[in-house]
């Protein structure tokens, strides 16, 4: 970001240095078996992703919920496309294309945002997404036509869970889950707390012991906390303050542009049939190729054994939900089910 402008210059540096990377990977890696071998050096398939969607909506002033943040998505995306492809075919010209690539849909010309009109044939009603574009992609079709490409698959969105808690960014392409909550894995329990929410409330002298315990007690979440500015709320708000439609229309302007798919989470505080069917339709219809997790919130939280509850007036939304008896229960119970750290064969912890 620049001037809570995207930089151009500074993406397409990025971008083009991280599909030589990963190209690289493929010549060094270790394959556990021939046939993975022979299949990634024939296709020389990867997949560039992004993190810290939020982080860059807040950077703009843009609220994730907003017509602003879905033409952000479709804007963002499309230079990141933009330039992945370009660097690719860049280093076709350098090293060769892929094996496979004679008769592939790079060989014939078309780029994702082409093969919307095969989707739409094939289910034979209109797909409802965007088709705007601001760049020259003439450009890239000329490139691609002239050298090829290097990789039979360049973009896919993955979750980046830890990798993203690693940098201290937000995760992926999704809204923050909270502003403070401890994140547990096998290597132990780690305290989530979102440093450019706490660094912009010390600029504007609205941080103070008062206020984090405020957050703590609405468990993380700003909506529901008095006398914060309106402006933060909007931009910092959490997934499950922010109504689903706008992250499936953020990823429906994005779908146009990869040529694979992305690892979308869905959020939905008290699911039920009619907002589960509007969700997964509406996904359907915006042209998405797949989705990730379904997530709602449990109907018990955590106990806050260091916040006096009896200091604020009202009671957080979720204990309201929590149970129509007087007597609430405030603390998870989970059986917690953990595989040995030494076995080899365990490939799916982090």
């Amino acid at each position: 970001m620049k001037d809570g402008e995207l930089d151009l210059e500074k993406l397409e540096e990025t971008v083009t240095t991280a599909i030589r990377m990963l190209d690289n990977v493929i010549d060094i890696n270790y394959y556990p078996t021939e046939e993975a071998k022979h299949s990634n050096y024939k296709h020389r398939p990867i997949g560039l992703g992004l993190m810290g969607f939020q982080d860059a909506l807040a950077a703009c002033g843009i609220s994730f919920g907003s017509d602003a943040a879905v033409e952000f998505a479709d804007r963002s995306m499309e230079a990141i496309s933009y330039f992945a492809i370009t660097a690719s075919s860049r280093l076709a010209a350098e090293r060769g294309a892929y094996s496979s690539y004679q008769g592939s849909k790079w060989d014939r010309g078309l780029l994702p945002i082409d093969t919307i009109e095969f989707l739409e044939e094939q289910r034979g009603m209109p797909v409802q997404m965007d088709r705007s574009m601001t760049m020259d992609w003439d450009g890239v079709r000329q490139q691609v036509a002239s050298a090829g490409m290097r990789n039979s698959n360049v973009m896919a969105i993955a979750p980046t869970a830890t990798i993203s808690t690693i940098i201290g960014v937000t995760q992926s392409i999704e809204p923050t889950y909270k502003h403070l909550f401890v994140k547990s894995n096998l290597s132990g329990e780690f305290v989530q707390v979102n440093i450019k929410l706490v660094n912009e409330l010390k600029e504007r002298n609205l941080w103070n012991d008062d206020l984090l315990e405020t957050i703590k007690y609405y468990d993380g979440s700003l909506g529901e906390v008095p006398n914060l500015p309106d402006d933060i709320k909007a931009r910092y708000a959490t997934a499950f303050e922010i109504d689903p439609k706008w992250i499936i229309e953020c990823a429906s302007r994005r779908q146009k542009w990869i040529d694979m798919g992305q690892s979308l989470n869905l959020y939905i505080e008290q699911p039920n049939g009619r907002k589960l069917d509007e969700m997964y339709r509406m996904a359907w219809q915006t042209g998405l190729k797949t989705t990730y997790y379904l997530r709602s919130l449990g109907a018990t939280q955590v106990e806050k054994s260091t916040v006096d509850i009896n200091k604020f007036g009202v009671q957080p939304r979720w204990m309201k939900n929590a149970s129509d008896s007087s007597d609430v229960v405030v603390e998870r119970q989970t059986e917690v089910q953990e595989c040995s750290i030494d076995n080899p064969d365990c490939e799916a912890c982090q």
